[in-house]
């Protein structure tokens, strides 16, 4: 049986991400800070909610723990993340701990359990708007959108993973651009996404791939994504 945990699960992509990796039989923690919808969001679901904030480090920690204590992980999903347009110093901050830094925050805690699974994964929830080839390509949509400080640190994430993939081959570490989806991401009106069912395939993809899986790559629906 494989555990995956989800940050940011209790809603919008994340949230179909665990419905799809619980109906190929995971294991999923339902990582969410809420702990009104959180658990809700897991018993829907079938889950297992674990209360996790990512920006703060004693919750990450307990969250890992209690993980721990029930069995282990095999999967981590680092989705969890923000979007403000506010052009200051705070909300940046607070955009790259959410977005960027969360990463590193999860993943080092995540990692002592990784190495013990015997096919352990990484998937990070990227953005074409972080990726300069999509940016500099004038086919792409990203290359007519001003995001600054959620491009910056989209592109800062794609940058981790290829890092990570690096400094720890054991672990098969890859980013994703889910493509641009009706979620609440932003809390602006994202109607004219597409559906998060068709833009949760990718990670679920990337999050079951095999022993012989790629590392260090970022994907894009079923083809590679240039950083």
């Amino acid at each position: 049986m494989t555990t995956t945990l989800i940050t940011g699960a209790n809603r919008g992509l994340g949230k179909e991400t665990a419905r799809q990796l619980i109906a190929l039989g995971h294991i999923v923690y339902v990582g969410a800070r809420d702990e009104s919808n959180g658990p809700a969001a897991a018993e829907e679901l079938g889950a297992r909610f674990v209360r996790l904030d990512v920006t703060d480090d004693a919750s990450v920690a307990a969250a890992i723990a209690r993980i721990d204590a029930d069995g282990g992980l095999d999967v981590l999903v680092n989705n969890a993340g923000i979007a403000k347009l506010g052009l200051n110093g705070p909300e940046a901050l607070e955009v790259f701990d959410t977005n960027a830094v969360s990463v590193v925050r999860v993943t080092e805690a995540a990692l002592p359990l990784l190495r013990r699974s015997a096919n352990p994964v990484v998937v990070n929830v990227s953005s074409a708007l972080g990726s300069f080839a999509a940016n500099h390509d004038p086919a792409r949509p990203a290359s007519k959108v001003a995001a600054i400080v959620y491009g910056a640190s989209k592109a800062a994430v794609s940058m981790l993973t290829v890092q990570y993939a690096r400094a720890v081959p054991e672990v098969k570490f890859n980013a994703v651009e889910p493509g641009y989806t009706n979620t609440g991401l932003g809390g602006v009106d994202n109607s004219h996404g597409r559906p998060v069912e068709v833009s949760a395939r990718t990670v679920v993809r990337v999050a079951t791939i095999g022993p012989d899986g790629p590392t260090g790559t970022f994907q894009e629906d079923d083809a590679e994504l240039g950083w």
